[in-house]
């Protein structure tokens, strides 16, 4: 083949080397490909027998009575195919014709010369764990299991995934070296067979379970926190996209329950984010969003999840039915072991998010252990599974940001990912009768400025913290007096008019009055920074005490000249400024929260 071509579309079979299994004589595993006369794709051809019709879709590609697994790949340009293979007969290489691949018998080897005797031979690497190491290494936790199956393979699953288009709502693809913050959506809309049975049939789909997953920046941990549906929050207006292309805006409503934030009068999902950035002040990045199929297909995919109650189930409404103890569940049972209210506690949703998250807690620990990384069969029904339950922002909706989000939540510890619920009090305007709650304000805003801070619910290793203890250093030192800061302000992603707020605050409340308003910054900031040369660290430290600035904040750098051409110090207002004089100081420590758990632990339901 010349320089350039490309190899057809390929059947790559990831399975146990034939020649280790005595099944393929003195011919040469690597060099078994033979052509599909029914597809006109080559296979590898394990054993002396015919060669086998592909089974469509990778699920249904196992093979599990041959004990092989299918992955359809595709070679990239100038990629050498099978050992031996030439262009068929009036077929072109370079434009995608047949290529036959030219099966090689062994020869007879030949006596080895005497100096080499006795040496170990070397040990090839089979084909078949390179790939299978491939295609596991992708795994992810949670909903994404993208895997890294091959190039072609991950737009097939792109393909699986359904997505909205929710505009500003959501951020534009996903950033590597940041925190993140995505807001899992579970509806209980009905759709999918065999769900029309289960309760309002009618449902648009509303948002029934929430869970906004926060992984740190350093991806030393991550914190789900559960959001209730029958929350009473303010709905804010949410611009909406409709089908032929225009935005609608849906009017906010006051007082209502958290899940009509999605479905509810057209709303989107974008209106579910927005929503949860009013009540927390976190502003998710992008979002995923899963029906009742999710759990049913994601549990069977691979092979059950454990759970255990302490004391049997037989709800006649959710048709859940469990012995006292542990049990392995999946699909219909699965799906009923998250929906059920009626068998936990008292009865009520809180008590049912407990449960659901010692459920996901079970199914990370499933989706990362041994069997099925190292299962082939289950890494691909995983993906499928995975991804045709998925809806996504536009954002997120490619095949390399996927495996990147899959690959980054990997590297987050189990014993590290917390789950923890918004506190809440009982609702006084229900009376004596409880059906809805609203936010504790004397315990939730410690909960969300945690996350906002990236501070970690769990104890994490102190290596792990060296990067945030450097950065509290810089707030170590002298510090100058408020009438020696001299610092241009400047508008980053604050709110309109943020700049001159602050700039009135410094001059008429901390006595820093060598100072002006700048102006909007060049590029909008996530956080507020001070940057500042380094005779001006006194300053620095200094505006930082007077502002509530974490350490993080500082940023030494070169100094600019001011309005009146004397060097300053330049302080730009993030995405994250609260108002004029608000600290911005994050928690070192996270607060405690009742019922809060870990990934790494079992519980039983109670």
């Amino acid at each position: 083949m010349g320089e350039g071509a490309a190899w057809p579309r390929q059947r790559i079979g990831t399975t146990v080397d034939a020649q280790g299994r005595g099944r393929a004589g003195d011919i040469d595993p690597a060099d078994q490909w033979v052509l599909n006369p029914d597809t006109g794709e080559y296979e590898l051809r394990l054993g002396s027998s015919a060669p086998q019709s592909p089974v469509p879709g990778p699920r249904a590609a196992r093979a599990r009575n041959s004990g092989t697994t299918r992955v359809r790949t595709e070679a990239p340009a100038g990629a050498r195919g099978p050992r031996g293979a030439r262009p068929a007969p009036g077929g072109d290489a370079g434009d995608g014709g047949t290529e036959i691949p030219g099966p090689r018998r062994r020869r007879s080897p030949e006596p080895e010369p005497a100096a080499r005797r006795g040496r170990r031979p070397v040990k090839k690497k089979s084909k078949a764990k390179k790939v299978l190491a491939w295609t596991a290494g992708g795994t992810a936790l949670l909903l994404v299991a993208a895997g890294g199956a091959g190039y072609l393979y991950l737009k097939h699953l792109e393909g699986n995934l359904s997505s909205t288009d929710v505009g500003s709502a959501a951020k534009n693809g996903f950033a590597k070296d940041e925190a993140f913050n995505i807001l899992i959506i579970g509806t209980d809309k009905r759709t999918g067979k065999g769900n029309a049975g289960y309760g309002d049939q009618g449902s648009v789909g509303h948002a029934d379970t929430n869970i906004l997953l926060h992984v740190a920046k350093d991806r030393s941990n991550a914190t789900a926190l559960s959001i209730p549906r029958d929350l009473i929050v303010d709905v804010p207006d949410c611009p909406t996209k409709q089908p032929d292309g225009t935005t609608k805006v849906v009017p906010g409503t006051e007082n209502t329950r958290f899940n009509t934030s999605l479905g509810q009068e057209g709303r989107d999902a974008g209106c579910t984010m927005r929503t949860v950035q009013a009540i927390t002040g976190i502003a998710p990045d992008h979002f995923m969003m899963v029906d009742f199929n999710a759990v049913k297909t994601l549990t069977t995919a691979v092979g059950g999840v454990d759970v255990c109650v302490a004391h049997a189930v037989n709800d006649k409404d959710s048709h859940l039915n469990l012995p006292a103890g542990k049990s392995t569940i999946e699909g219909e049972q699965a799906l009923a072991f998250v929906r059920t209210r009626h068998s936990w506690g008292n009865q009520g949703d809180l008590d049912r998010i407990k449960v659901q998250q010692q459920f996901m807690g079970s199914l990370m620990r499933q989706m990362s252990s041994g069997d099925t990384l190292t299962n082939p069969a289950k890494v691909l029904d995983l993906a499928e599974a995975a991804t045709k339950a998925l809806t996504v922002d536009q954002g997120i909706k490619s095949a390399g940001t996927l495996k990147d989000i899959a690959l980054e939540l990997k590297r987050v510890p189990p014993k590290n990912i917390s789950f923890v619920t918004v506190p809440v009090l009982d609702n006084p305007a229900d009376g004596v009768v409880h059906k809805t709650v609203i936010v504790n304000p004397n315990a939730a805003p410690a909960v969300f400025d945690a996350i906002k801070g990236d501070v970690s619910f769990t104890e994490v290793k102190r290596e792990q913290r060296a990067a945030k203890d450097a950065a509290a250093a810089r707030l170590k030192g002298s510090r100058s007096g408020p009438a020696d800061v001299r610092v241009r302000i400047l508008n980053g992603g604050a709110p309109a008019g943020s700049a001159q707020a602050e700039l009135n605050w410094l001059q008429n409340s901390a006595g820093v009055l060598k100072s002006e308003n700048a102006g909007n910054a060049p590029a909008p900031l996530e956080k507020t920074t001070v940057e500042y040369a380094p005779d001006q660290a006194p300053q620095a430290r200094e505006l930082a005490a007077l502002m509530g600035l974490p350490g993080s904040a500082l940023k030494p750098g070169a100094s600019v000249t001011n309005s009146q051409g004397l060097p300053a110090m330049t302080l730009t207002l993030g995405k994250d400024f609260k108002g004029a004089g608000v600290s911005l100081t994050a928690p070192s420590k996270a607060p405690k929260v009742d019922s809060q758990s870990t990934a790494d632990q079992v519980k039983c339901a109670s």
